[in-house]
């Protein structure tokens, strides 16, 4: 690591290819640490965190105990956090995640684990948590800490603005929080208010600190390593430790100066992307078009290595210009008979057999609908792959509406109605004493899958697709009725296999979204591109001739210096996307797990293709009511 970098940095950041690389070291070093304790006859005091961050490292903590034999029966362990107040058996608390996740699985003394309880009473809680910090005192405080980081910068639940000399103490949750939480939830009403935490004094007693973040997290990585010392950030605060480690995956560096501006931080190959890169945030900067940008502006923002190594200014922008422009095109199948050296996709053949995969019932409409329409609208053969049910974002209240209407249907048409109703009787008594935590029965889950199916099928009707273009997967992974998801599995990618094998597509379209390593969508690209792995290892031939593109979700777009294929939609075709999105009634109005975001589905598909329109726009190309994007994979 040059000087230049570290300059930037103020606390030593790892980068590793994937969150699960991230999570082995981080699991390595843990178990060596205990070992070490262990050969000394000392006791190890670590520091855990709980969150979808951690779920790798303990799972190869749990791995490691099994195949290589690591006891943690010296092992004194103090959680960061619980909600308050909950059930200790609550599925949501964190005395269930860590027992689920790690206890559960190796060998450590009961006795030996401290987790803050949601059941303290109001008033004793100061007592509880003074008590808590006095015996990390007394055992002689923590060796290890493990901290993931929140989208505002929190550790623990100590949210910005906490004072660095805070203790363990009870804390009201910050709305981001919480939303960012409500995956865990049935939405966002059920997140706790309130949770207990240890204090940003209390971690800094450790005596090693290893910060864990994934994915979405750039933002705030970088403003926690690279800004001041801050108690709106609280991780920043880390930068006053004398052995603290940020350990992240490549998607959570992208805002590090080193990986999003490397020209900044010494040497730097000029490869066409990156020049792509270095001009179009220098524009977007300045905001100016592209072909504006001037000799000057380029020397005072750190490029003027460029110019020395690529000669005209004038003569660079353009190169980039060229670049972008090339990228949109209406045609995402290809132009039949049209030798267009530079576009994106080929010509020949045509037309082509185009699967998209869709993680959700609905994803296909939501991140590509424009596209999907296009492909169908310009003679190719068109499939859809819905890779999972989708059964448990379904409201209960649209159980009952639809088993009513079928007992409704029934009775109309003379149908002998008696096992309708009593579904219907059964899934009402169920409903109405659901708890909070509880798991549907299957019958009701297999409903709830039905309903978003219906839904898929209309919506490829209203496409124009035939009933057989419809392929619904079912992958066993998504099937917990849960939000916790298993792994993916060798029958997930059996079953992907098969239906590539048997439709040989000469293009895909799966959701790219790389960034979280525990999300359904994730789950769905590491299955497709293990079957595509293994297609082409096999020798299967037709996959020479197989491009895969990548959609985003629609939370996000893909940053535009990495846009590959932007496909312009006129009004018109704006409409007709968000006509095909309403056809998901099941996901209209309030959803269950929708994530950070109040808007519908079908708003914030708009605004992000009609901010990718602007950008092009302001970069110097055309100005369209809106664009979708895509990025190809090789592999």
């Amino acid at each position: 690591m040059s000087n230049m970098v570290d300059s930037f940095e103020k606390i030593p950041v790892k980068i590793y290819p994937s969150s699960k690389d991230g999570s082995k070291y981080v699991a390595q070093e843990i178990a060596a640490l205990i070992r070490e304790k262990q050969q000394r006859g000392e006791q190890c005091i670590l520091g855990l965190a709980t969150g979808s961050t951690p779920i790798s490292m303990y799972a190869e903590l749990v791995r490691l105990h099994r195949e290589e034999g690591l006891s943690f029966s010296n092992v004194i362990s103090f959680n960061l956090d619980e909600y308050y107040p909950i059930e200790k058996e609550a599925f949501q608390s964190y005395w269930s995640f860590m027992h689920r996740h790690l206890f559960d699985h190796v060998d450590i003394d009961p006795k030996n684990i401290h987790i803050p309880s949601g059941q303290w009473s109001k008033e004793d809680i100061k007592k509880h948590c003074a008590a808590y910090d006095e015996l990390i005192e007394e055992l002689g405080g923590i060796d290890l800490q493990v901290l993931g980081i929140g989208k505002n910068g929190h550790i623990g639940f100590n949210e910005p603005g906490s004072s660095i000399h805070s203790k363990t103490r009870l804390v009201n949750l910050d709305n981001t929080t919480r939303i960012a939480n409500a995956y865990e939830f049935q939405n966002i009403s059920k997140v706790p208010r309130l949770a207990v935490t240890m204090g940003i004094s209390v971690i800094l007693k450790a005596r090693r600190i290893l910060l864990m973040g994934w994915g979405m997290k750039g933002k705030i990585i970088a403003r926690s390593v690279e800004g001041d010392v801050t108690e709106q950030v609280p991780a920043s605060i880390l930068q006053q430790h004398n052995d603290c480690t940020f350990i992240i995956d490549e998607a959570a560096s992208s805002e590090l100066t080193r990986i999003k501006s490397p020209w900044l931080t010494g040497e730097c190959e000029w490869t066409p992307k990156m020049i792509k890169r270095a001009v179009i945030n220098l524009a977007l900067k300045l905001n100016k078009s592209i072909l504006s940008l001037t000799e000057l502006d380029y020397n005072e923002n750190g490029l003027s290595d460029l110019i020395v190594e690529k000669g005209e200014v004038y003569e660079i922008n353009l190169q980039v210009f060229y670049m972008l422009r090339d990228s949109l095109t209406g045609w995402p199948g290809g132009k039949a008979n049209a030798v267009i050296p530079a576009h994106p996709e080929r010509s020949s053949p045509y037309p082509k057999k185009c699967l998209i995969f869709s993680p959700h019932p609905d994803d296909d409409i939501i991140s590509m609908g424009g596209t999907f329409m296009r492909l169908h609208d310009q003679g190719h053969e068109v499939h859809v792959a819905y890779q999972t049910s989708g059964n448990i974002a379904v409201t209960d209240e649209f159980v009952t509406r639809f088993i009513d209407f079928a007992v409704g249907f029934e009775d109309m048409f003379g149908i002998d109605n008696k096992k309708s109703q009593d579904i219907l009787q059964a899934a009402r008594s169920f409903i109405s004493g659901k708890q909070k935590n509880q798991r549907d029965t299957g019958e009701i889950r297999a409903i709830k899958g039905l309903i978003r199916r219906c839904e898929a099928k209309a919506t490829c009707r209203y496409v124009g697709l035939t009933e057989d273009r419809c392929h619904f997967m079912n992958l066993p992974f998504y099937e917990t009725g849960t939000v916790e998801k298993n792994p993916m599995s060798e029958k997930d990618i059996e079953i992907t296999m098969a239906l590539l094998r048997k439709l040989q597509p000469q293009q895909i379209y799966c959701a790219g979204d790389l960034a979280d390593p525990h999300g359904t969508h994730k789950v769905c690209l590491d299955i497709i591109f293990e079957s595509l792995r293994r297609i082409k290892a096999a020798g299967d031939s037709w996959i020479k001739d197989c491009w895969v593109w990548l959609y985003k979700g629609a939370w996000q777009e893909w940053d535009i210096a990495e846009i590959e294929m932007a496909i312009p939609m006129s009004p018109d075709q704006v409409m007709k996307k968000r006509f095909g999105i309403f056809i998901h009634q099941s996901q209209k109005d309030m959803v269950p797990f929708q994530g950070s975001d109040s808007r519908e589905f079908w708003q914030r598909a708009e605004d992000r293709n009609a901010n990718t329109a602007n950008l092009y726009a302001a970069l110097g190309m055309t100005k369209y009511a809106a664009m979708e994007a895509f990025v190809r994979w090789h592999y």
